[in-house]
């Protein structure tokens, strides 16, 4: 069975959506999806005035990466302890517009090879974290949810469970037959 975007942005996105996680990755089939561009145009409207974007990361002919991602939160999250240092060491120019940081960002993803994990950083993961998985090659972790826990189990089980929670109420409500529009109040 074929989901519908709604869904699929329900399913991946909604820690972003609601406010609670500064970005979710989500890659989209375009042969899902013959007019995609138009509905992401519709997504990025209706939601930018909820203060959330919707940006390809990376387009292909197969798919879209595409980040969903609140620029404010998103702002805070590239400002924490031990960023800048990160970023810088692979390329980033923390003094450029967001658009420019993101366009660095899609850059490092299309040039293949290994995906670029600092975007873990950009999703909001705690920077221990994205060192730990960078360091230990993804093995060795403490804790495994929606990344890989390195560092502070107990903060992340916590919001773990925060993510959980309300990405389980926005799919609720869709599988109810709301669209994100309503769910959102964006209509």
């Amino acid at each position: 069975m074929q989901h519908t975007l709604d869904q699929l942005f329900a399913t991946h996105c909604a820690p972003a959506l609601a406010g609670v996680a500064p970005a979710n990755l989500i890659s989209l089939r375009r042969g899902d999806f013959p007019h995609l561009e138009e509905e992401l145009r519709k997504y990025h409207q209706a939601f930018a005035r909820r203060g959330v974007c919707f940006h390809t990361l990376c387009s292909c002919p197969r798919h879209e990466l595409i980040l969903v991602y609140r620029p404010q939160m998103m702002a805070q999250a590239l400002q924490r302890e031990g960023v800048e240092e990160m970023l810088t060491s692979c390329g980033y120019n923390l003094t450029q517009s967001m658009e420019e940081i993101l366009a660095h960002l899609g850059e490092r993803v299309r040039q293949g090879g290994s995906f670029p994990h600092e975007i873990g950083i950009f999703l909001g993961y705690p920077v221990e974290d994205v060192v730990g998985f960078m360091e230990h090659k993804g093995q060795n972790f403490k804790l495994c949810g929606p990344w890989k826990v390195y560092g502070d189990v107990e903060a992340a089980k916590v919001c773990f469970a925060r993510i959980q929670k309300v990405s389980q109420k926005i799919r609720e409500r869709i599988d109810q037959g709301n669209t994100l529009f309503q769910v959102f109040a964006v209509a």
